[in-house]
């Protein structure tokens, strides 16, 4: 017999599927039944989720002010909101756990309808809005950034971190290894679903304008739109360069942990899977993100000396390779950002998380979670 059951929500992407994969593992691994209930965008990455049973719930976002597209909006939550509750009356969860993201709406708000506890995470240092319209109703807030005992939820927050995948604990086995003069410097490149664009043409136009010695030493992995795949290759092509571009790597973890250098966006998974495997970044904050939440959480590794924060405004052609140039020059400075940047990050996430869903669970609150009390 299972321990208990628990109900994962998350929102469709990565940021948000990936935590609440690392606190499946966990459950599973402490004798839970584990369900996930997201959206059809998911697919590409729940479809080895470690899930008992995976529902698809209905959601919308309140994206336009037209009447009639909120009327749409309204009654395709609501009709989440029922299918969520269908489910919950089925699995009977002991708890639910939500990650973010609009699709965790319709199955939290069905968990309190019908008296279930629920644990909101939020992943970022600035909480969404899907959280933040949940958050009055949660029986806990886990942070991976949020500040504990602040702001308006602050009794009931506790800071957890990010819970990493078992893929990323095993890539931070690897020590970081520097590039020494005239070896191969390994760089990885990548914008997320939403921010990869910006990459795919600045990266290459600054690696063009590297001195050809430093060049020679760039061996790049780089995350590409698939309608810019073609064009970013084409680019490197023209330099000489064979890089390994694509539109997803599954096995990021693995290739963040042979790098010398990482460029990316700054969500929170990847600050998080950065910090836990410890490796030197360059952060580009994506300028468009909600709440300015990438910034947010870019400026709290950058604070442990493990990062560059670096506005996506300010980075001409010419400065990107200057930064990129420094660091190849520059192997003291970046095993000190490596080590800085390990320093910060939180491997037990996932049970510190998992800990707080069995307490919360077994009826307990957050009051006697922080004083120690455990299930």
């Amino acid at each position: 017999m299972p321990k208990g059951t628990i109900l994962l929500a998350a929102g469709g992407t990565g940021g948000h599927l990936f935590p609440a994969e690392a606190l499946a593992h966990e459950m599973l691994e402490r004798g839970w039944k584990v369900h996930l209930a997201t959206d059809d965008r998911a697919e590409r990455f729940a479809g080895h989720f470690p899930a008992a049973e995976t529902h698809p719930i209905a959601s919308a976002t309140f994206g336009s002010k037209n009447p009639i597209a909120l009327a749409r909006s309204f009654w395709t939550i609501w009709r989440g909101v029922r299918q969520a509750s269908a489910v919950i009356a089925r699995i009977k969860p002991d708890v639910v756990v939500g990650f973010g993201g609009y699709p965790t709406v319709p199955p939290l708000y069905a968990a309190s309808r019908r008296g279930v506890p629920f644990v909101v995470h939020e992943q970022n240092a600035v909480m969404g809005r899907a959280n933040r319209a949940l958050a009055a109703r949660a029986a806990a807030i886990a942070g991976g950034f949020l500040p504990e005992g602040q702001g308006q939820f602050g009794a009931k927050t506790v800071v957890t971190g990010n819970p990493v995948r078992p893929a990323v604990l095993r890539a931070a086995e690897t020590p970081y290894a520097a590039a020494k003069p005239g070896q191969p410097f390994r760089l990885l490149v990548f914008g997320g679903s939403q921010g990869a664009q910006f990459f795919s043409d600045a990266v290459p136009a600054a690696i063009a304008a590297l001195p050809p010695e430093q060049r020679a030493q760039l061996l790049v992995t780089q995350q590409a739109r698939a309608d810019d795949v073609g064009r970013v290759k084409a680019a490197y092509a023209e330099l000489g360069m064979v890089p390994e571009v694509l539109p997803f790597f599954s096995d990021m973890a693995a290739r963040m942990a042979a790098s010398q250098l990482v460029i990316s966006r700054s969500g929170a998974s990847t600050v998080s899977e950065i910090a836990v495997i410890g490796r030197p970044a360059i952060l580009v904050p994506y300028p468009h993100a909600l709440d300015h939440d990438q910034a947010a959480n870019a400026a709290a590794l950058a604070a442990a000396g493990g990062a560059e924060v670096h506005p996506q405004s300010s980075l001409s052609t010419e400065r990107l390779a200057a930064l990129i140039g420094e660091a190849i020059a520059g192997a003291d400075r970046l095993e000190a950002m490596a080590s800085a940047a390990r320093s910060a990050g939180k491997p037990d996430a996932a049970r510190l998380l998992a800990d707080l869903a069995e307490a919360i669970a077994s009826g307990g609150s957050v009051q006697e979670f922080k004083k120690g009390a455990r299930p």
